[in-house]
């Protein structure tokens, strides 16, 4: 008898059309990796309030913190410290008035952001009372700021203008960063030692130093003059132009002179808080 071979029954076609979708149906949160997802995660940052000019001054750090308690000037209105920064606090400044809040490390953290590094110390003070244009004395040496606005940067020039002993720094109420949190920590107390003068207009103000008898020079990496050859005398104005941007067109034209800083190698052109630092040690060298 022949063999009959077996076959198997043929399976049924699937629908190649998709079932249709609920009307109110989620799709499901795709699996995300990484920082971004991290963030989200966790939801919003939420960052402490920019304090105005004329408001409170926030300090956080060993070097800010601790001169402005050395400061008599100086108003704190309140002053936080880990129990480690207010241990070595009674015993650095055991005369200091001001009595901190004894608080953990985290709550630091949230007034100034967790990337800051505050060291346990934190205060709110009032600002420093200090010149305006027409009360400058007449032997002042003085920084001009033309719309910087890195915190970091600015803060890096108010630590040199300290070091060099520069009466006050000129710079405007709009485009520039505030003298608190990240500009202070930056200025590492040179805020206790160099007010600010804060202007309208930074032209005006050029022009009215000018009048007074200042001689307003212009840094600038194209300038016509050296530093060795400038007629240096007080009261002097050093001006000191944006990052990447330099001085404005109006700015330059109200400068009695534009200077360079010669140097020999490749690059002729260095960050604004390097430069000022070298041009103040050429001119208080020549002053």
């Amino acid at each position: 008898m022949r063999e009959i071979a077996h076959r198997p029954e043929p399976r049924p076609v699937a629908d190649d059309k998709k079932p249709p979708r609920k009307p109110n149906a989620k799709r499901p949160a795709p699996y995300r990796t990484g920082a971004g997802a991290r963030a989200r995660a966790r939801g919003p940052r939420t960052r402490p309030p920019r304090p105005d000019l004329d408001d409170v001054v926030v300090l956080y750090g060993w070097h800010p913190v601790t001169e402005a308690l050395r400061n008599d000037a100086r108003e704190i209105r309140r002053l936080l410290a880990t129990e480690n920064a207010a241990r070595r606090l009674a015993e650095e400044l055991p005369d200091v008035a001001a009595s901190p809040q004894i608080v953990r490390p985290g709550e630091i953290d949230a007034l100034v952001g967790p990337d800051a590094v505050h060291q346990g110390l934190y205060a709110e003070a009032e600002p420093l009372e200090g010149y305006d244009l027409d009360t400058l004395p007449d032997d002042a040496l003085v920084l001009a700021l033309d719309q910087i606005t890195d915190p970091h940067n600015v803060g890096a020039i108010v630590r040199t203008a300290a070091a060099f002993g520069v009466t006050a720094i000129v710079t405007t109420a709009r485009h520039s960063p505030a003298a608190t949190g990240v500009l202070a920590k930056s200025a590492s107390g040179g805020l206790e030692h160099v007010p600010f003068v804060v202007v309208r207009n930074l032209g005006d103000a050029l022009d009215r130093l000018g009048e007074r008898g200042f001689l307003r020079i212009g840094l600038d990496s194209e300038g016509d003059e050296t530093f060795e050859s400038l007629p240096a005398r007080r009261p002097a104005l050093l001006v000191l132009g944006a990052e990447g941007k330099g001085l404005r067109v109006r700015t330059r034209s109200l400068c009695d002179v534009v200077a360079r800083l010669d140097m020999a190698g490749a690059i002729k052109s260095l960050n604004v808080s390097n430069a000022a630092a070298i041009a103040l040690y050429a001119l208080t060298r020549r002053l």
